[in-house]
């Protein structure tokens, strides 16, 4: 077999983890297009062991054993990740990653009870103003 097949393969999978990265906005399927950008180095590993196994007469497989760690460090990055997204969707109740970026920032977009002058121009209560200059 050829190396032009697992390449273009690799990276046709790279470039589809990378939409799912830049385009997606669940924490949980970030996650998994950075599992599908690190298979996609792993074929290319191996691919490219073969390859050179072939035409160097090496039986040192180097890109295997590449593979291998990089398997372990995915998993590892997996069970990490998922607790850290459980964590925060426990605790502010969503996995949207503009959400929490935006409160992560300090930029609170609750609607219109948020507005500390109100909504129809008139002053609010001393204690909701001490609340929103607090």
């Amino acid at each position: 077999m050829h190396l032009v097949y697992p390449a273009v393969l690799a990276v046709l999978l790279f470039c589809t983890g990378l939409y799912g990265v830049l385009a997606r906005r669940n924490a949980i399927l970030v996650l998994m297009s950075v599992e599908l950008m690190l298979n996609a180095v792993n074929l290319n590993l191996v691919a490219f062991d073969v390859w050179l196994s072939r035409t160097a007469e090496d039986k040192l497989h180097s890109g295997q054993a590449l593979t291998l760690f990089t398997i372990a460090i995915a998993a590892a990055e997996i069970g990490i990740g998922l607790a850290i997204v459980l964590a925060v969707h426990r605790a502010r109740g969503t996995s949207d990653i503009d959400k929490l970026r935006d409160t992560a920032e300090g930029h609170e977009t609750d609607g219109p009870d948020s507005d500390p002058a109100g909504s129809d121009g008139t002053e609010p209560p001393a204690a909701e103003k001490a609340e929103a200059t607090a």
